[in-house]
């Protein structure tokens, strides 16, 4: 059985490390079931969380919760219910593509940059031999507003009947369209991924591992793509670590209430 879910400055995170999360992801696209969403919660997520409430119903529903953000890890060790360590969007998807390669299981990357699913795919079919790409496709900016482009995406996944989808729309875009098209889809296991197929294309250039480590990767970001991202982490950062605060203090309170 699962363990409980933890609430971490308002978003809910399973408690499970990397190898959990892949068997996991693994085990239910291979049984099937009603189409399950996975969420990557990081500190852009938690601020997220207190002004969307359609976000919020996203993580209601989420199947599987993993802490994307070592800031979320570093936030439930100091509440007093740690989670065991960081499961990285770019990491999971790269060791679910491993854990796939050579079964019957078939994946669908959805998003990214121009040219990058198709890069990505070719990267890990490199990397992984027998793994089954079911498909690619990058829609255009702005193509949920499109009926006619929003079909040709449900079109596209569904033709490919892809186990697994990785979509890579960002937040809470990425999230938003798979709960609002879940059913349509039909596909056993959806996970946003962010910028993962960038990164896995090298199109962007990932933090050094001692930055990974240590929970620098932001930085690292936040300097590689200063407009796109500067002011998010600029805004995200002060406010996460209020929410983390205020979350400490109803804690403590509950805790005191209750001796």
């Amino acid at each position: 059985m699962a363990a409980e879910r933890i609430d971490v400055c308002g978003a809910g995170v399973d408690p499970c490390d990397m190898e959990d999360a892949v068997r996991r992801i693994v085990e239910r696209a291979a049984n099937g079931g009603p189409p399950a969403l996975v969420v990557t919660p990081n500190a852009h997520h938690v601020a997220l969380l207190q002004d969307v409430e359609e976000f919020r119903a996203v993580y209601r529903s989420a199947w599987l919760s993993v802490p994307d953000g070592m800031s979320l890890v570093w936030a439930s060790r100091l509440l007093g219910t740690p989670l065991p360590e960081k499961v990285s969007g770019i990491d999971l998807f790269v060791e679910v593509c491993a854990a796939v390669a050579g079964t019957d299981l078939r994946i669908f990357l959805l998003g990214g940059r121009p040219g990058a699913a198709e890069e990505a795919a070719r990267v890990v079919e490199a990397r992984f031999p027998g793994l089954r790409i079911a498909g690619t496709y990058c829609p255009p900016l702005g193509f949920e507003r499109d009926p006619e482009e929003s079909q040709r995406v449900l079109q596209a996944v569904r033709g490919a009947a892809p186990h697994i989808l990785f979509v890579a729309l960002g937040a809470p875009k990425q999230e938003l369209w798979m709960y609002e098209n879940r059913e349509r889809l039909g596909v056993p296991v959806s996970l946003g991924v962010g910028a993962t197929f960038d990164f896995v294309a090298g199109m962007i250039r990932r933090a050094p591992r001692w930055m990974q480590k240590r929970g620098l990767e932001w930085i690292h970001r936040a300097a590689t793509e200063p407009r796109r991202l500067g002011m998010r982490y600029l805004v995200t950062t002060p406010r996460f670590l209020w929410i983390f605060l205020k979350s400490g203090l109803t804690q403590r309170h509950r805790g005191t209430e209750a001796t």
